[in-house]
């Protein structure tokens, strides 16, 4: 068998295409468009744009060429990272605040194919540069770590197209991967839920382009599981464009109550609405 064939989730083939859609959305934008407000609270559609030209060069820059350039100091802890890469950021996007659309677009297209270039050559199960932190990993095989590099360019673009009213990205291609890679947050997200052993708890993102999975709670820690006899304790039903707000600190748990579905435990499925599969 092919090392292809049993990569548990697969999105190399997807960049181009990704990359492709975001350089034809910037090309049409108009100066409003540009300017206008996304739900991340910080950034306007340029300043996501920004972002994602960051997270090219520093991919290229860290994993193609092993330059560190800001090394973290005093990293004691996950807040520790998440408060370092918001400061990696905010920097970045100060400084590119000087740099127009066409420029953006312009670099965007270049580092784009050059980043998906690189990332081909990467042995899919050899340790990644960096883990997925999210998941609860302090090693990722270079799988995941593209897969999480998938769920960064899929999530940001998508914010700009929700910002401006564009929503072509949410087809089963392009979004299955990017939820069922954030959906490997759902075993960590219940490390601390404390519930008799083999507990079983199922989430659904609804609609054709969505999925089913289910974890289960053995001895130690929650496992995800493809079968099982019993029932599901609880069962969290979420469309998927609250799951991709819902899943990237787009929208609070507590603002998603009302939107969900949740059978059986809700106390248990509740957990489920904490999953967060970003930096954050």
């Amino acid at each position: 068998m092919k090392s292809s064939e049993i990569i548990p989730i697969q999105t190399l083939e997807l960049f181009p295409i990704l990359d492709n859609l975001l350089i034809d959305l910037l090309k049409s934008l108009t100066e409003e468009e540009w300017n206008a407000q996304t739900v991340a609270k910080k950034w306007k559609v340029k300043d996501i744009a920004s972002h994602l030209l960051d997270g090219n060069l520093r991919g290229l820059s860290i994993s193609r060429d092993r330059y560190f350039g800001e090394n973290p100091e005093n990293i004691n802890s996950y807040q520790d990272l998440v408060d370092f890469l918001n400061q990696l950021n905010l920097t970045w996007t100060n400084a590119t605040k000087r740099l127009s659309p066409n420029v953006l677009t312009h670099l965007l297209e270049s580092t784009g194919k050059e980043y998906s270039d690189h990332l081909q050559t990467l042995n899919p199960f050899d340790n990644a540069v960096f883990s997925v932190a999210w998941a609860g990993e302090e090693i990722s095989l270079n799988w995941f770590h593209i897969a999480r590099e998938y769920t960064e360019k899929f999530l940001h673009q998508q914010q700009i197209r929700d910002a401006v009213g564009k929503q072509a990205l949410m087809t089963k291609e392009l979004f299955y991967p990017f939820i069922k890679t954030f959906i490997q947050a759902l075993p960590h997200t219940y490390r601390n839920t404390n519930a008799p052993i083999h507990t079983i708890v199922t989430l659904i993102i609804t609609t054709e382009i969505g999925g089913q999975w289910s974890i289960i709670k053995e001895e130690k820690n929650w496992e995800f599981i493809d079968s099982f006899e019993a029932d599901s304790t609880s069962i969290v039903k979420i469309n998927p464009q609250d799951a991709w707000l819902l899943f990237s600190k787009g929208t609070t748990p507590f603002e998603a109550l009302n939107k969900v579905e949740i059978l059986g435990d809700k106390e248990l499925g509740k957990v489920a609405l904490s999953i967060i599969a970003v930096m954050a």
